[in-house]
């Protein structure tokens, strides 16, 4: 997928943090819309830790879903149809409809969910579609350095 503008305006905050929080398992998008697949990233963080809005937007939903707490957050000024996050498992600190700006805290991680160790899931979407949330951090460029020659001499 390539970036778009919008992607780079919102690389701005990681949701829990600082600092950078561990990746425990990364985005693997499944081959089709109902196959096994890892629909978001798993951000190490305690419970109790807080959850922050990694860019401004309303939020358009905050309870439970399956058992576990859960913030979507629709993010401004990101098109048609807008970009969604979501967040799980997690306490709700706000309530829908509730507009924030970006760094704002909007739940607490919650215990639970489906890693080993206390972890936040972050999605991402557009649409129906699932995208890679780390697309929308803000991560150092990789660089190419010359070879070394002579035993590094």
């Amino acid at each position: 997928m390539q970036l778009t503008p919008v992607f780079l305006v919102l690389a701005l905050l990681w949701p829990v943090g600082p600092p950078a929080p561990e990746i425990l398992r990364g985005w693997r998008p499944p081959p089709g819309p109902y196959a096994a697949g890892h629909r978001g990233v798993d951000l190490a963080a305690p419970p109790g830790a807080p959850v922050r809005a990694p860019a401004a937007g309303t939020v358009t939903f905050a309870g439970p879903v399956g058992g576990r707490g859960v913030v979507t957050l629709t993010l401004a000024g990101t098109g048609s149809p807008p970009l969604r996050t979501t967040f799980s498992p997690v306490t709700p600190l706000v309530g829908r409809g509730a507009r924030v700006t970006a760094g704002t805290p909007i739940a607490e991680v919650a215990a639970g969910g489906h890693c080993a160790v206390s972890c936040l899931h972050w999605g991402l979407l557009r649409g129906r579609v699932y995208l890679d949330p780390l697309l929308l951090t803000a991560r150092p460029r990789s660089r190419l350095l010359p070879p070394v020659r002579d035993g590094g001499r």
